[in-house]
């Protein structure tokens, strides 16, 4: 499988912007049925802004300085991870399965994407490992994981879309 391909590149990249809307959306409506907040993607970017500096872990990033354009950094960071996702399931599952999305490989890998926040975004934002300093770590496991379904759902409803 290569993205030597201009369409399968354009296709990975407008499922994987496609998917993260539908995270997006998602926290809206969590937030507003709900009452649980969205991740504030200005933080993410205040992290990713301090790693030049040789800071990539805070606790908790909120404590941390403030950066120029962090919100900007933040959202674009967030964009260009769900195409990076986009892309990881159609090296796994070939360029073909874009021509024929099936949903339990895109539930699937969706899903298994949420190791990048419980060992990565989470210890490095001060929340520990999989939340294990949030108030309630069990139910932002669970939000997390949701979210990351929603995202596989995205990716299998972008890949019909734009098949």
């Amino acid at each position: 499988m290569s993205f030597t391909d201009p369409i399968v590149t354009l296709q990975t990249i407008a499922m994987g912007i496609g998917a993260t809307i539908a995270t997006d959306l998602w926290a809206a409506a969590r937030k507003r049925l709900l009452g649980v907040p969205a991740l504030d993607y200005a933080l993410v970017g205040r992290w990713i802004a301090h790693m030049p500096h040789g800071r990539f872990a805070h606790a908790p990033i909120g404590a941390a300085a403030p950066k120029a354009f962090e919100a900007v950094l933040g959202w674009a960071v967030h964009f260009l991870t769900g195409i990076a996702f986009a892309a990881g399931l159609v090296l796994w599952q070939g360029s073909a399965w874009l021509a024929t999305p099936s949903l339990l490989p895109a539930l699937l890998f969706g899903t298994a994407t949420v190791v990048f926040p419980f060992f990565v975004m989470q210890p490095a934002l001060g929340a520990g490992w999989a939340a294990s300093r949030a108030p309630r770590p069990w139910l932002a496991r669970m939000h997390s994981l949701v979210m990351h379904a929603v995202f596989g759902l995205g990716l299998y409803a972008c890949a019909l879309l734009i098949r």
